[in-house]
């Protein structure tokens, strides 16, 4: 079925791709206007990214940071969601297409399709690194590290060859996150599920190509994070770039070999690839330059949001709050310009970054200066990502299972499915 012309459709129909963070706050901020939102997004879940670490080192399950779109707007009567894949964007036609469904024509486009990671060309990271940006992702990595364990257990020879060592390149938040949450299942958890294996000599290194770990933080909270990872056992090595990744093993551009057959990739992302196909100018990493208001130069009636978009004087981080902030100011310059106003240029306000290091340990830095560190800092990040997360459902189910965790060192979320229990069954599944 061919699409119609714009403006022929009774309302003014508003498309958004994305459904994450700024997806959400688009189509919330649009509840009460005179329009008809498409959300389209290639799953039928939010995910909160933010905790897809612990995902991955078996402290929650999927179902604890996703939440079903539906479900958050089965009350808002001027949303269809669609679950397909965008393929392509005919910005001259103002239609997108997507691989499940007929095309679909709007008058107002928000793209929030986010981020993907990025190998920078290093040979070997695409075909066995493991990435950590879905929830497919999250699982792939925990299945695969659990399983190299199980296979360790039946071949204790594998030790030696690092089937049980992992190496996380990137000190961002999401590589100081995992390498901690990573170690803390090592000691507290799998040592006394393998006692036949010396899982005390299972080694998690943290490789970060610049001379310090979260370098978007003050230098007190870098050292901070980086004397909390090294006091619960990680190796932390700083200023060296990864030059290749093989099945086995990370080499280091300085010459030093890591045997390992885990390798997790957060050194770094670029935008989603469908940025590519509107046509406009791009900037670094492949994100959409954008007006002060959002708003892509010569495309008035498209916006971009969150990690794919780049303001052109001051690129904001790609994090959750930028994200949130700009789908609520896309959604009241969608209505100002349905009452016949100008749009306003976006003012995003820095709330501040934080990072977890493990229990007990967090950092934390505020625009007035202030900082937070260790338990109080812990507690703090706690209670925000708990605010954040969509869903009382899920707030408390990870609220008790944090409070079990706490209690007791298990994690329940470490069972092995026929799903991805490889490098090579996860490849074939994506």
């Amino acid at each position: 079925m061919s699409p119609q012309p714009p403006g022929s459709h009774r309302r003014h129909r508003v498309v958004m791709i994305g459904a994450g963070f700024g997806g959400l706050a688009v189509v919330k901020g649009l509840r009460d206007q005179p329009v008809d939102v498409v959300l389209v997004d290639a799953h039928n879940f939010h995910t909160f990214q933010p905790l897809l670490y612990q995902v991955a080192t078996a402290g929650l399950d999927v179902d604890d940071v996703a939440y079903a779109i539906r479900g958050i707007f089965r009350r808002q009567r001027n949303v269809e969601v669609r679950m397909a894949r965008v393929t392509r964007i005919d910005a001259d036609a103002r239609v997108v297409y997507a691989d499940a469904g007929p095309p679909i024509e709007y008058d107002t486009l928000v793209v929030g399709a986010g981020a993907v990671s990025t190998s920078y060309g290093v040979p070997g990271v695409d075909e066995h690194a493991f990435a950590l940006k879905s929830a497919a992702d999250a699982v792939a990595m925990r299945q695969h590290v659990i399983g190299r364990f199980e296979a360790a257990a039946t071949d204790p020879s594998l030790a030696s060859t690092g089937a049980l060592d992992v190496v996380v390149c990137g000190g961002g938040p999401t590589g100081v996150e995992l390498a901690g949450g990573m170690m803390e299942l090592f000691t507290k958890v799998l040592t006394p599920d393998f006692p036949e294996l010396d899982v005390a000599r299972a080694r998690v290194v943290l490789v970060e190509a610049g001379d310090r770990l979260l370098s978007a933080f003050s230098e007190a909270s870098s050292d901070h994070a980086r004397e909390g990872l090294t006091r619960v056992g990680v190796e932390v090595l700083t200023g060296v770039g990864v030059a290749e990744v093989t099945p086995a093993e990370v080499v280091l551009v300085d010459g030093r070999r890591i045997a390992t057959h885990t390798v997790a990739w957060a050194a770094g992302v670029r935008a989603h690839p469908i940025a590519g196909s509107l046509g406009v100018e791009l900037g670094r990493g492949g994100r959409i330059l954008v007006e002060p208001d959002l708003s892509v130069r010569d495309r008035p009636e498209v916006f971009a949001i969150g990690d794919i978009a780049a303001d052109r004087e001051h690129p904001l981080p790609q994090v959750a709050q930028p994200a949130i902030q700009g789908g609520r100011h896309v959604a009241r310059q969608i209505a100002r310009r349905l009452a016949g106003q100008p749009t306003e240029p976006f003012r995003y306000v820095d709330k501040g970054s934080m990072a977890t290091i493990g229990r007990h340990r967090a950092v934390a830095d505020f625009p007035n200066g202030r900082r937070l560190s260790g338990f109080v800092g812990w507690v703090a990040w706690l209670g925000l990502h708990l605010v954040y997360l969509m869903g009382f459902r899920n707030r408390a189910n990870v609220l008790v299972n944090w409070a079990w965790n706490y209690l007791t060192y298990d994690r329940g979320a470490r069972l092995l499915t026929d799903e991805a229990t490889s490098r090579a069954d996860y490849r074939r599944a994506a």
